[in-house]
């Protein structure tokens, strides 16, 4: 019985038409920047209310990726996106998605905390729906708690909601930052390595807190953390850098599989700690 994740032809990440829809689908992307190539003749599918993590060495191309699934390499002078990137089966790029519509159905989530430091707590997770238009101040409000709820950060600022984000904990700054992008009801978050500055037990909450967001929002997170990626994510894409194959997808399937019973040698050793 198919899992739903047996690839199509040479495309390890592309679903069977039998399986469930996915959400995201990427086919033979490649990004550049000024000509120079970064990522390579990438393929594959998320799941929906899965989280798919993108893993490899540095320079193979996951964080490039990651950006162009809501147009962020647009801000990039000389970036060049080919491929199709089909949100719902509608090209992102082609298909006459407005980018703000976009990026408020595909949010994100970066490296660092970067809430507004010159804002309260209320206003930073606001900001998307004043952005969009909205000002009726009991919608405000409900989205703000309902965000905050969601991302287990109500009950520590519900009583300082006007103090300044700065003040919160690098932790709870990373928690306010996935508040924000879940104040204007995305479909999917991207979140980029969101621990790698986080101690030990604000790492845990976050990834706890991962879990139970992906009842409802599909997520795609690049990390460097291998026992990371195997206790979160549902799906797994591995990416390799060469001189002559520039962020290059080698192997896509469930972590459970990537980690433990991989199609490619290269795959285990990285994943291992074996890759040099």
């Amino acid at each position: 019985m198919s899992d739903g994740h047996d690839a199509v032809g040479n495309n390890p990440g592309v679903l069977k038409e039998s399986s469930i829809t996915p959400v995201l689908q990427l086919r033979r992307v490649n990004v550049s920047f000024s000509g120079r190539v970064a990522v390579r003749d990438v393929s594959f599918d998320v799941a929906p209310n899965k989280i798919t993590s993108l893993i490899g060495p540095s320079g193979s191309g996951k964080t490039t990726i990651l950006r162009s699934l809501n147009r962020l390499h647009d801000l990039t002078k000389g970036a060049k996106v080919d491929g199709d990137l089909l949100l719902d089966g509608v090209d992102i790029y082609k298909g006459g998605i407005a980018t703000m519509l976009l990026r408020s159905r595909i949010g994100m989530v970066f490296q660092r905390p970067n809430p507004f430091p010159t804002l309260s707590i209320y206003d930073n997770v606001v900001s998307g729906l004043r952005f969009n238009g909205v000002r009726k101040k009991s919608l405000l409000d409900e989205a703000a708690e309902s965000a905050l709820i969601s991302a287990a950060l109500w009950d520590s600022v519900s009583s300082r909601m006007k103090v300044h984000a700065s003040t919160l904990s690098g932790g709870e700054q990373q928690r306010l930052c996935i508040a924000r992008a879940l104040a204007v009801e995305p479909e999917i978050l991207l979140m980029d390595e969101p621990t790698s500055s986080l101690d030990p037990v604000s790492t845990q909450r976050i990834e706890e807190l991962m879990t139970e967001l992906k009842n409802r929002v599909t997520m795609v997170i690049v990390t460097h953390n291998m026992q990371q990626a195997a206790r979160v994510s549902d799906d797994c894409a591995f990416l390799l850098m060469a001189d002559d194959r520039a962020g290059e997808l080698i192997e896509f399937g469930p972590t459970d599989k990537i980690f433990h019973d991989p199609s490619d040698a290269r795959t285990l050793d990285y994943v291992h700690g074996r890759f040099g």
